[in-house]
């Protein structure tokens, strides 16, 4: 097809878009990650939970607002006994013991989720619509969603107060302390049990969020667990640790798999886009395996 440069910058700024939204999932593993060291792989499984309760008690009859009030006490209910159950008596046990049982709480959550509300797709309705932005297209010709800007604003909104949460309240300053090194911060007093709880329940909200956003786009269907995947290569290129990686390695991706589908999946018959971002992420291991912000970990022998 002939370049056009509006076409291009269509699927740029669609690419970003998509990849705030990625940045908003893979923010729910860094969050988890700093905290305790765990990379909780039931992440994708807590998107699915938290849409699919959200799309349930809207359609039982309750309004937007009170469905994301029920469904956030969902959120922390789960948070809290995953906590209280799995991680608390797996204290000090090795990596890969927690990895695993991460792994066995995403098939629980999955399983509970569909014994709740059932295994079929629901719609989520927020109110946006999915149209091109008209001011875009009447000035510049550039068709551009209204929906992906409203989702890709509610998303950067929320990493942002995050951000800023970390770094200047004294719970945020605790939470780093725990990041940083357990023994150290309970031996000033910081509860790590309590830390831990929050960190789960602020996971729990950044996965509600996630949920309704990439529910309304695709509906709430177990599907949603793999978007969780793609977060894989944004952690890979930002670093496992670092809250603005996870924007940045978001931005890469989206952008990058959506420009490479449009100009080069045509050659090679298409599908590009669900395995580019783990290609590049295979490839920027190879450079610099901490990431973007990740710190490098220096083993003395």
């Amino acid at each position: 097809m002939p370049f056009s440069m509006n076409f291009f910058f269509e699927v740029l700024i669609g690419g970003l878009l998509s990849g705030v939204m990625y940045s908003l999932v893979a923010l729910g593993f860094v969050l988890i990650y700093k905290a305790s060291g765990v990379f909780n792989f039931a992440q994708g499984a807590m998107v699915y939970f938290a849409a699919l309760t959200f799309a349930g008690i809207v359609d039982a009859g309750a309004p937007l607002w009170l469905a994301f009030i029920l469904a956030f006490l969902a959120m922390v209910v789960l948070g809290v006994l995953t906590e209280r159950i799995v991680l608390r008596p797996l204290v000090n046990q090795p990596q890969i013991t927690l990895f695993m049982a991460t792994i066995g709480l995403a098939f629980f959550i999955e399983g509970v989720a569909q014994i709740s509300w059932g295994a079929s797709t629901r719609r989520i309705d927020l109110g946006i619509q999915d149209e091109p932005i008209a001011w875009l297209m009447d000035n510049y010709n550039l068709n551009v969603s209204t929906f992906d800007l409203v989702a890709a604003l509610i998303a950067g909104m929320l990493v942002g107060l995050l951000a800023l949460f970390f770094q200047k309240t004294k719970v945020g300053r605790a939470l780093r302390a725990v990041a940083d090194d357990h023994q150290a911060a309970m031996s000033i007093g910081i509860p790590l049990q309590h830390i831990w709880a929050i960190i789960w329940t602020v996971a729990g909200f950044v996965a509600l969020v996630a949920g309704m956003l990439w529910g309304a786009r695709n509906g709430a269907q177990f599907a949603l667990t793999y978007v969780a995947l793609k977060a894989l290569p944004v952690l890979i290129l930002g670093g496992f640790t670092s809250i603005p990686g996870a924007i940045v390695g978001g931005l890469i991706i989206g952008s990058t798999e959506k420009l490479a589908e449009v100009f080069f999946g045509p050659y090679v018959g298409g599908g590009i886009e669900n395995w580019f971002p783990y290609v590049l992420a295979l490839l920027f291991l190879l450079v610099r395996p901490e990431g973007l912000f990740g710190e490098k970990h220096i083993d003395r022998v």
